[in-house]
């Protein structure tokens, strides 16, 4: 069975940094993207960053310039900066580990962590 774990989040003020970090445990093989998700209070589940295992990147337009992904491949771990955090940036950010190979099983999957809070607030 694949786990991902996030860790980082909290409270950050305004302008501030913070990193979050997902690691995926189990007996992977591959992931094909992993990817940030967020969802804010009220709102639908939104797509922040996203990177494949050939290092091609995604952002949400909002985010762009000051949240950066980046990923370890070897160690099934992705990471996201952020940058300049707005109240808006506020909400629980999902990590998904997409086309996910697991040895002795047949196809791939997608996996999710549990979610983790980011509030940004003074």
């Amino acid at each position: 069975q694949v786990q991902l774990v996030e860790s980082g989040g909290g409270v950050v003020q305004p302008g501030g940094s913070s990193t979050l970090s997902c690691t995926a445990s189990g007996n992977i093989v591959s992931i094909h993207r992993m990817t940030w998700y967020r969802r804010a209070p009220g709102t639908m589940r939104v797509l922040v960053a996203a990177i494949t295992s050939t290092g091609g990147t995604y952002y949400l337009d909002s985010v762009k310039g000051r949240f950066t992904i980046s990923r370890d491949i070897a160690k099934n771990t992705a990471l996201l900066q952020m940058n300049d955090l707005k109240q808006e940036d506020t909400a629980i950010y999902y990590c998904n580990a997409d086309k996910t190979v697991v040895r002795g099983k047949r196809g791939d999957d997608d996996y999710w962590g549990e979610g983790i809070q980011v509030t940004v607030s003074s």
